[in-house]
């Protein structure tokens, strides 16, 4: 990072976010016990696992189950997911008023055919007036709670359907607090590389703050994008996989500090024992350790651990049993120094994106009808 960036806290109406780093929300990964984890590294703004409108108002169990937060979260954060101004409004008022939610971020970035067939996620932006009023309701049901309303899109569904700069316009005169870009179409999914130069053209478009998204494997990548784009601030995805401690890095980064060192095997066993345990006292020893098994490969992405002991580590299912297998690795191992800047999690490659029939015939047009959209289920 350069002497001329200075990187300040990022303000979400009453709320101060410092450092200026944001988790984003990913479906089976970001969970109270996960959350925790990144808040024992480093201060930011920790987002649960997308949930679902008509899921909280019509009371889901399966969504108001994921509505847990850790003792660390001072301040709970939700993103939020629908088509129905009606539903995204109601939810917001529950999770305001039942659940003490303290900042609502609302899904329109996911590029899952799913959704995006039925008009959802990254489709949705591109009806400008449905947009809106989605926006609108949510601000107006968070106003008397006084907690800050934020977007998070993508640039478009592919090169030639760009909406992001509408959606800029439109979430800032709806009164959002903030919008996050990830510089990535739908159409490219994962793949590719994300196009930095849209954030910062967000940046010169809007009077609201704007977060940037997307190829932030290191601290020195999102001090790179700051630097690049003028955002004020970061969201950390994928480069956070088997990897919390990058939150120590950002906050050290954005301090003008040297990060710490990369830390041994033995380290990463012991924040994978730390991961397993927050997992076991949030679900229960047999699911949290379920749950723990597609972390592994993501904590142990480069080093040399042998492929029995990979694949046991892929069954575990007793914190016992883990440390048993975690006592087998070479603690003095040290980090895999060629894994640094490269992609983790899915990639995938470009496609063509799902879309309701028509749906591209009039941008400012009636939409369809959404019910099918409109899912009751969270979790991604």
């Amino acid at each position: 990072m350069t002497a001329t960036l200075t990187v300040t806290p990022l303000r979400l109406g009453p709320l101060q976010v410092d450092p200026p780093v944001v988790l984003a929300p990913m479906a089976g990964v970001t969970n109270a016990a996960f959350r925790q984890l990144c808040a024992e590294q480093g201060a930011g703004l920790y987002v649960c696992e997308m949930i679902t409108s008509r899921g909280v108002v019509e009371r889901d169990e399966k969504t108001l189950a994921m509505l847990v937060f850790a003792d660390v979260e001072a301040v709970r954060s939700v993103q939020l997911y629908g088509v129905d101004p009606y539903y995204v409004g109601e939810a917001v008022k529950v999770l305001a008023g039942d659940y003490g939610v303290a900042h609502v971020d609302l899904n329109f970035g996911c590029p899952v055919p799913k959704v995006t067939r039925k008009g959802g996620g990254a489709a949705l932006p591109y009806k400008r007036g449905l947009l809106e009023r989605i926006l609108r309701s949510a601000v107006t049901a968070a106003e008397p709670f006084g907690i800050p309303v934020t977007m998070k899109t993508r640039k478009g569904i592919d090169d030639h359907v760009l909406t992001y700069l509408d959606a800029g316009r439109i979430a800032e005169d709806a009164g959002c607090a903030a919008i996050a870009l990830h510089g990535r179409t739908a159409a490219q999914h994962y793949s590719g590389s994300a196009d930095w130069g849209s954030i910062a053209r967000l940046k010169e478009h809007v009077g609201i703050p704007v977060l940037g998204n997307g190829d932030i494997w290191e601290a020195a990548d999102a001090a790179r994008m700051l630097e690049h784009t003028g955002a004020d601030g970061v969201v950390i995805g994928r480069g956070c996989l088997g990897r919390p401690w990058l939150f120590r890095d950002l906050a050290a980064v954005f301090a003008g500090r040297t990060p710490p060192p990369l830390p041994t095997l033995g380290e990463v066993t012991a924040m994978m024992r730390r991961h397993a345990e927050l997992l076991a006292e949030l679900m229960g020893e047999e699911r949290g350790l379920r749950d723990m098994r597609k972390h592994m490969a993501w904590y142990l992405k480069g080093f040399v651990a042998g492929q029995q002991v990979r694949a046991s580590l892929g069954m575990v299912s007793t914190l016992s049993e883990l440390d048993r297998l975690l006592a087998e690795l070479d603690p003095d191992q040290p980090y895999p120094v060629a894994e640094l800047g490269t992609p983790r999690g899915r990639q995938g490659s470009p496609r063509a994106v799902a879309l309701p029939a028509g749906w591209l015939d009039d941008a400012n047009g009636a939409p369809h009808d959404l019910a099918d959209a409109e899912i009751g289920i969270s979790g991604g």
